[in-house]
Formats: structure tokens, C-alpha cells, sequence
């Protein structure tokens, strides 16, 4: 489809599409892009992300942006935030008891290297000051006694560090039932069973029930009705979309995750009637389409939050999200594990374009670095180290991505924080350097909406008229600077 370069002017009339893309606490920052968009009337006609961004595409796309910002919503609700991206339980209680053992197995020796160095001082008090010196002397003899002795040493000190393994012993057999219980020892996996019995470190779980209890939330109004299943919340999900596209408040949806076990990405889109020949390459899928595509206005309506488990499912460290096709559908049956995939955006920006997209606000909660001496202490803890891989990798992909695919649209325009404290992980905050103080989740909703603001909605859709034609389009290489 032939568009004019990026660099045109943002225009109203432009078919266009909100690209979400970032993991974890991005999505508090998009909750702020969304509800500056929202309270602006700016036109929206698809909707797109993946990773958490797939979270924030599902609920703007029903109307139901405002339960990700306001007082009951996503990312204001305390409670269900502390469980986000936590060590899974099995991983927590193992590292603790081991820590424990071996801190309590070590205990005679710090002790002992305590009473060493602190022997010098009561020898050098005893110089300067004889009648002290001795008091000090007998009393530092009677501590160095006590916690020595033969009874702390070859009673107390073991009976604890048993009890630590005991501890470990407990939660790896615990673990290895849980495993059993739901098939992870099959014969069919390879590897060693111990990493089945352990999983991967990060629970995602958790999360994927605190984005179905927001939107059952959503659903039920002030009814006092249990869930529903996963299965049953995606149908009425999905046909809450089909029965409304084309109305106001309702967009076209795009989600990507990628597939592990089809080596591919999946795209599970609700498009409407107008593009969905041209999106789907067809009256029906394309064989070079079909093993890609989840039409979840169709059969597929039923895989709506198994999408977006799988978009919020961290590679490699979480376990991923699975989806069980049905018997009609390409994959016959089987079953299947969903991922996130950092670099996804531009495939993002490729369906978006297929579904006719002309133009793209893209909304990432992931800041450059495009000034000197601007860098933030490293994070020596391992939550902190994966984020901040994850967020060099996402901004990287982003830059690709933009330069891959503008010659696709009349206009890319991006949003994104100059300065993020905040680390994808960061749930509870975390020590801003820059401004030595602690930085909250819910400044990140509200730099989203101040940057919604001074990025897009004022210099670009208030200047209006032959303005507006003059307006810079922001790319990511602009953050790299030019040097002769």
C-alpha cells in the first residue's frame, strides 16, 4: 500500500492506529498517553500492542480505557500491584532456606573473626586505662565465651541450619508434586527434571489473573458475580468487540506474541469488515497467513487473554503463557507456548499497515538516552539487571522498527519519557538519582499524560492548519546525534 514518507503532517482524517509496546510498569505510562488521548478526542481507529502493551490494547479497545487510570483501576490498585512480577513461590522459599543454612553454618566463623578484630581494642584500652581495661577485658572474656561455647556451637548452630534445609527439602518436594500434579515430568520434555520441577523464576501467572480481575471488574459493573473461567471471559470479551466495532469508544484490535513451539509470531486481530480481506490476504487466509493469524471476531474469539498471557509472559525468565487450538483451526488441536518478544514492534507495525492503517501514534514507556552523562547507576540485583537488558533491547527495536517500516505510513509520531526511573519490574518504585528522591507508580501515569501532551497533542494536533504541516515528527534516530 503506497503511502507518503514519514515526516507528513498528522492528520485527523488518516485511517490510524495507537501502537503499545514496553513490559511491565510501561503500562502505567500508556494509562496516561491514553487518558491525555481520550480527554483531547483524538481519533483512534485501531489499536495494537504487545507485551504489557497488549494489556492496555485490550481495554482501550472496548472503552474501557478509563479502568486502567482512575481511582478502582489496573495500575491504582495497591494490593494486586505488589503481586506483579515476584519470584515465583518455590524459587523464594528454596533461595531463603539455602541462604539461611549456610548464613547459620557460617555464624562460629564470622563470630570468631568479630571477637579477633575486636581484641586489639580491649588490649589497647587495657594499656591506656589498667583499671578499665580489665573490667573491659573480663567482660569481652565472657561474650567470647558464650557465643563459642560448646553448646551454641555443636547444639544450637547445627539444629538451625537443619531446620533451613529442612526448610529447601520441603519446598523442592512441595514443588515436585505441584509439578507431577499438573505434567511437567512428562517423558516427552527434555532436559533435566530439576528445572521442570523449579519452573522459571518469574510468575506470570499472577499477572494474567490481575489483568482478567480488571476487566471482569469492567464487565460486571455493580453486579456481584464471580468470575468466569478464562475460556468464558474471552468470548464475552470478543463478542462484546464484534457486536460493537464500528461504534463510538469501540477500535479494531491487533495483538502479537510470538509462538515458541510454530519458531513464529501469532497476530490476533479483530479487524473490521472495510480491511479484513486486505488484512487477512483473502477472502480466506493466505497459506503463507493462515499460521499466523487468530481472528477474534470468529472462532478465535475464545484466545483473547490467552494472547495476552502470552504477551505478558518475560522470555526466558517466566513461563509461558499456553494456547490450546481447536480441532478446526490450522494448528489442529494442538497445543502451544506463548511468549513476548521485545523486537515485536515491528511486526506490530506491519500488521497495523495491512489493516490500512495510514498512520501511527506509538506510545513506549521506554526512555532514550540522547545526552551525555545521562546514565543511572547499575542495578546489581537480578530483577534490575533483566530489566535493564530488556529496556536496551525494546528501545533498540523500536529505532529498527520505525526505520523498517515508515516508508509504510504518511506519518509515525512517538511518545515516550525523556527520563524513566522506573524499570519494567519496578511495581513499588525505586531511588530516582537524578532527582535523589523516590519515584511512585503513579508519576509514572501522570508523565505519560503530561508527554501525551507536550509531545503530540499540543505542538502537533493544536497547531492546526498549515502548522501542523510544519510539525516535527519525532523518530528514534533523532536521538542519536550527528557527528562529523
Amino acid at each position: 500500500m503506497p503511502t507518503s514518507p514519514t515526516g507528513s503532517a498528522y492528520s485527523p482524517q488518516r485511517r490510524t492506529a495507537i501502537v503499545f509496546t514496553g513490559t511491565g510498569v510501561a503500562g502505567a505510562y500508556h494509562a496516561g498517553v491514553v487518558k491525555a488521548l481520550r480527554e483531547a478526542g483524538i481519533r483512534i481507529d485501531v489499536v495494537a500492542g504487545h507485551g504489557m502493551g497488549a494489556l492496555t490494547a485490550v481495554f482501550t479497545a472496548v472503552d474501557a480505557d478509563a479502568r486502567l487510570w482512575d481511582a478502582a483501576g489496573l495500575w491504582r490498585d495497591g494490593k494486586g500491584l505488589r503481586a506483579l512480577y515476584q519470584w515465583r513461590a518455590a524459587w523464594r522459599w528454596m533461595s531463603w532456606g539455602t541462604l539461611l543454612a549456610f548464613t547459620l553454618l557460617l555464624l562460629p566463623l564470622a563470630l570468631a573473626t568479630v571477637a579477633a578484630l575486636v581484641y586489639p581494642l580491649v588490649y589497647v584500652v587495657a594499656l591506656v586505662s589498667p583499671g578499665v581495661g580489665a573490667q573491659v577485658a573480663t567482660t569481652y572474656a565472657s561474650w567470647v565465651g558464650e557465643v563459642l561455647s560448646p553448646d551454641i556451637l555443636l547444639t544450637v548452630v547445627p539444629r538451625a541450619a537443619t531446620a533451613a534445609f529442612i526448610v529447601t527439602a520441603a519446598t523442592v518436594l512441595a514443588a515436585t508434586l505441584t509439578a507431577f500434579v499438573r505434567g511437567r515430568l512428562r517423558a516427552s520434555r527434555s532436559g533435566r527434571a530439576w528445572w521442570s520441577i523449579l519452573g522459571a523464576p518469574l510468575d506470570t501467572e499472577r499477572v494474567v489473573r490481575w489483568a482478567t480481575a480488571g476487566f471482569w471488574r469492567f464487565l460486571r459493573g455493580a453486579a456481584s458475580v464471580a468470575e468466569p473461567p478464562r475460556a468464558d471471559l474471552s468470548q464475552r470479551y470478543g463478542e462484546l468487540l464484534a457486536e460493537n466495532l464500528g461504534q463510538p469508544g469501540y477500535r479494531e484490535l491487533i495483538l502479537v506474541a510470538h509462538d515458541l513451539d510454530a519458531r513464529r509470531d501469532l497476530v490476533f486481530a479483530a479487524v473490521g469488515t472495510a480491511h479484513r480481506e486486505a488484512f487477512a490476504g483473502g477472502t480466506r487466509p493466505s497459506p503463507q497467513r493462515a499460521p499466523d493469524l487468530v481472528d477474534l471476531t470468529g472462532a478465535g474469539r475464545m484466545h483473547v487473554f490467552d494472547a495476552v498471557g502470552g504477551c505478558l509472559a518475560v522470555p526466558a525468565v517466566s513461563e509461558p503463557a499456553t494456547i490450546t487450538f481447536s480441532a478446526d483451526a490450522f494448528w489442529r488441536g494442538e497445543t502451544h507456548r506463548l511468549v513476548d518478544r521485545p523486537a515485536a514492534v515491528g511486526r506490530v507495525l506491519e500488521e497495523v499497515s495491512r489493516a490500512g492503517v495510514t498512520q501511527v501514534i506509538l506510545v513506549s514507556g521506554v526512555a532514550s538516552i540522547d545526552t551525555p552523562h545521562a546514565l543511572t547507576p547499575l542495578r546489581i540485583d537480578p530483577r534490575g539487571r533483566l530489566a535493564e537488558a530488556l529496556v536496551a533491547a525494546e528501545r533498540a527495536a523500536i529505532r529498527d522498527a520505525v526505520l523498517a517500516h515508515e516508508s509504510r505510513f504518511a506519518a509515525i509520531v512517538e511518545i515516550h519519557p525523556h527520563h524513566q526511573p522506573l524499570l519494567p519490574f519496578d511495581i513499588d518504585g525505586a531511588w530516582d538519582a537524578r532527582s535523589d528522591r523516590r519515584h511512585v507508580l503513579d508519576e509514572t501515569i501522570a508523565v505519560g499524560y503530561e508527554d501525551a501532551y507536550r509531545q503530540f497533542i499540543e505542538p502537533v494536533v493544536g497547531a492546526g492548519g498549515d502548522a501542523m504541516s510544519a510539525a516535527p515528527v519525532r523518530r528514534p534516530d533523532d536521538d542519536l546525534p550527528l557527528r562529523g
